[in-house]
């Protein structure tokens, strides 16, 4: 009991010592080695790591395999998607494990509206409320937060990854990256979904195969990275316009491609998609990288022509060049700071950078092993509660990735009274 307090006055008394509430609190996840077990959360506050092994400290047991997104459902509950082990783990703001779910095996990235979690899973065998469901491809589950069970199932592509909701309707994008194996292509599409009744209402052909990892939305906006195959179809990012898709517009007006990776991307405070592009190929085994950021609209609106800068903000590209692997980058969307990771050696602990909003290097820190995933914490448990199926329904200031913020910070986007404003 007595290393509890401790541990909960640790997570507790950094701002009180500072003399103010914590400014940056961030989670980040260490995938660790696949099938080794060693998955663990690092929770930095304010300028320190608090801990690299927070879940296990707290509860006393391991996070689990290869754990591979995390979100925040609302103002006290985060949910890790911990692929190889097959759990959903649900956690409180001061990591106290909640509950999880063994229902979606292989799962893979996580969206939420506050009441339901929904997440990808490259399975083909989910269990719900209504029995056990089969599917050929992959699917999208649906998780309620009050029972933390699997309400409804449906099936969209092949090996499906990244998922963003907006405007009532989940985007999922569908890699088919087991294409390797020979028994099917890989995926070109976005499959688009009814949150409220998980049926696919439409989905889209990109052009672009293998659709993979991360998808980062910005506004109406999401950005989506494809690798490829590795060999002969290059590497480029997909831009795609939400509106456009539920305006029921041709597929080749709902998106435009960019002939550069976004193998880690983030929403900037601006708006605008930060973006480190990862490029291999097995014909040389090789890596080769790009650095951009991105103007959405503008890319849109231009057919892909203008609104990619190779660039980001400060020292960030020398910075990130001098790492050995670089593996994630992100911005916090309640104050702008930037965060990156370098996965080292891949088999030994990572690095953790921390840039100011203008791109300054403000410190490095040690984590764990393939740091690549990340989550900032609400500074005040101000909540995100009056925001349902990604429409705000109240009076508050919120980021364009729908966090409400309790105080707006100059010179940021936000969404207020129904409104996109320069604060």
């Amino acid at each position: 009991m007595k290393f509890y307090k401790k541990l909960l006055l640790t997570l507790l008394g950094v701002g009180a010592a500072m003399g103010a509430s914590a400014i940056e609190k961030i989670i980040v996840v260490n995938e660790g080695l696949w099938q080794s077990d060693n998955g663990t959360l690092s929770y930095f506050e304010d300028g320190r790591i608090v801990s690299n092994e927070w879940f296990r400290e707290v509860n006393g047991e391991k996070l689990g395999d290869t754990p591979n997104d995390i979100i925040l459902v609302h103002d006290n509950l985060e949910a890790v998607a911990i692929g190889t082990s097959g759990i959903v783990q649900f956690i409180d703001g001061s990591g106290k494990a909640v509950a999880a779910t063994e229902d979606v095996p292989n799962n893979r990235k996580l969206a939420s509206d506050g009441k339901y979690v929904y997440v990808t899973s490259y399975a083909h065998e989910c269990t719900t409320v209504d029995g056990v469901k089969n599917f050929t491809k992959g699917y999208v589950a649906k998780i309620d937060v009050e029972t933390f069970k699997v309400v409804s199932a449906v099936e969209v592509g092949y090996e499906p990854e990244g998922i963003a909701l907006y405007n009532g309707h989940l985007f999922v994008a569908n890699s088919g990256g087991y294409s390797y194996q020979g028994d099917h292509e890989y995926e070109s599409t976005v499959s688009v979904i009814d949150a409220g009744t998980m049926t696919v209402k439409r989905t889209v052909d990109t052009g672009q195969i293998n659709l993979s990892g991360i998808m980062s939305r910005s506004g109406q906006y999401l950005c989506i990275n494809s690798p490829g195959d590795y060999y002969e179809v290059q590497p480029a990012t997909i831009i795609m316009d939400c509106n456009a898709v539920l305006a029921d517009k041709a597929d080749a007006e709902c998106s435009v491609k960019l002939n550069y990776a976004s193998t880690y991307n983030t929403t900037a405070a601006d708006g605008s998609f930060y973006a480190i592009g990862s490029v291999y190929s097995y014909a040389t085994s090789a890596y080769q990288y790009n650095y951009l950021t991105i103007d959405p609209k503008q890319a849109m609106e231009s057919a892909g022509s203008k609104g990619v800068t190779e660039t980001l903000p400060g020292s960030l590209v020398e910075d990130i060049k001098k790492m050995t692997t670089p593996y994630g980058i992100y911005v916090n969307p309640y104050s702008g700071y930037i965060y990156g990771t370098d996965a080292c050696g891949s088999a030994d602990a990572g690095m953790l950078y921390q840039w100011s909003p203008a791109g300054e290097l403000l410190g490095t820190y040690k984590v764990y092993i393939n740091p690549g995933h990340f989550l900032a914490l609400p500074t005040e448990q101000s909540g995100i509660k009056n925001i349902a199926d990604g429409i705000v329904t109240d009076q508050a200031w919120y980021t364009l990735q729908g966090i409400r913020v309790a105080q707006p910070v100059k010179g940021h986007i936000y969404i207020h009274n129904g409104k996109k404003i320069a604060y």
